[in-house]
């Protein structure tokens, strides 16, 4: 008879952890990598066409800029999310206490 788990071997989450962590660094230099060999191909190509030092300036430029954003993914999300969190609307709540009017349903008009 075939079992399909031996109950003497133990499998830990943190052998799979450590492998999923070493997957997503290896993905993330494969991504750098294309990135910049994207990045190189765009200038030469920004080169090529336009022979002229301010559109490769401009693309260097704007290659240089891509790369930060993808390199620094984890601080433009934080950057962002406290932007969003800092433009949010404050909620004011106005208590009365006393002889206040209630103005809703008692027929209140303006002459």
């Amino acid at each position: 008879m075939h079992t399909l788990a031996n109950p003497d071997h133990v499998v830990l989450a943190g052998d799979v952890l450590d492998w999923a962590n070493t997957k997503t660094g290896q993905i993330r230099t494969l991504v750098l990598t294309v990135a910049g060999v994207m990045a190189i191909f765009a200038v030469l190509m920004a080169w090529w066409k336009t022979r002229s030092f301010v559109g490769t300036l401009v693309a260097f430029v704007l290659a240089a800029l891509v790369l930060w954003g993808i390199s620094n993914l984890a601080v433009l999300k934080t950057k962002v999310g406290s932007e969003i969190d800092d433009a949010a609307p404050s909620v004011s709540v106005v208590h009365v206490t006393g002889d206040a009017p209630v103005l809703a349903g008692q027929g209140w008009r303006v002459s």
